[in-house]
């Protein structure tokens, strides 16, 4: 009897630790189980965050590629010019101009420039100081001003070919004794604001009075106020032809030449080429060379 109580106890003691060991494997099958799926799980979230990151990263390539790149005007569309309409012989009002009340050099050429191109031009008339913040605002597409390329200029804007070649001159009465522009130390000088003369006096560091105009800045001259006006040539030569008792005074050794371009806004390299490509036909066929005589001749209306 006590053999067969040690046996039974002993076929016990065996069917605990076999369910014993199927418990444990069980528990371990589990937690591998869980651990695979977990793992899978992170992955699965780890890829989608990626390609989440990837998706927006795409996105925000995209936004800045279009805010970057510039369109130029479709065609059939419009094209808008900015310009200071107080630089005769290139950009003026007038009764009749060639765009609206607008005429000069430049507002033929901008008209030329947008119907080589099967559109049409409009134009802003805006202070000069003031032209290049509207086109880096949209207001305008494009500035036509007789707008002299400068190296300070150029960090802002893109310049087209250049169309025109001017110096700076001194305007005076005809019994003046400026001969020369070191002659202008003792003197009234004045000026257009934001024109290159404006720049050229400055640097030579003589006092000056400033005019929005320079239709005011010669009239200043004319009337006895002020003794010389410091501008660009080709205008020069208007204001002398229309006002009787004044002469033009030139100083190749104290003004450097400038060149005049059409400017449009940082990265529009769509208008800028349209705008080449007929400014370089303009100057190849002498249109450009004729519209520069044309209206150094015309009679300005003021």
């Amino acid at each position: 009897m006590k053999k067969a109580t040690k046996v039974l106890a002993l076929i016990l003691a065996m069917a605990m630790m076999a369910c014993t060991l199927v418990a444990c494997g069980s528990s371990a099958d589990t937690t591998a189980t869980n651990t695979e799926a977990a793992a899978t799980e992170t992955a699965d979230t780890e890829a989608a965050a990626t390609e989440t990151a990837d998706t927006e990263a795409a996105a925000e390539t995209e936004d800045a590629a279009a805010d970057t790149e510039e369109a130029a005007p479709a065609e059939g569309g419009t094209i808008t010019f900015g310009t200071n309409a107080e630089f005769p012989p290139f950009e003026y009002v007038t009764a009749n101009g060639v765009i609206g009340e607008y005429d000069g050099i430049d507002m033929a050429l901008a008209k030329q420039i947008a119907e080589e191109n099967g559109m049409t031009a409009a134009i802003e008339n805006i202070e000069f100081d003031s032209l290049l913040v509207a086109l880096q605002n949209g207001q305008i597409d494009a500035v036509i001003a007789g707008m002299t390329v400068t190296d300070e200029r150029k960090e802002a804007v893109d310049f087209s070919i250049p169309y025109y070649t001017a110096t700076q001159v001194m305007i005076v009465k005809e019994d003046s004794d400026i001969a020369k522009a070191a002659d202008m130390a003792d003197k009234k000088i004045c000026v257009v604001q934001g024109y290159t003369g404006e720049v050229c006096v400055n640097e030579m560091g003589y006092p000056y009075e400033a005019f929005k105009k320079g239709t005011e800045a010669v009239m200043e001259l004319v009337n006895g106020k002020c003794d010389v006006v410091v501008i660009d040539s080709a205008t020069a030569a208007k204001y002398v032809a229309d006002n009787e008792g004044l002469k033009i005074v030139e100083d190749p050794d104290a003004f450097a030449s400038e060149e005049y371009a059409i400017a449009v806004k940082k990265g529009n390299t769509e208008l800028l080429d349209k705008i080449n490509k007929v400014v370089e036909a303009k100057l190849a066929d002498g249109t450009i060379a004729d519209l520069a005589v044309q209206y150094s001749e015309a009679t300005v209306e003021e």
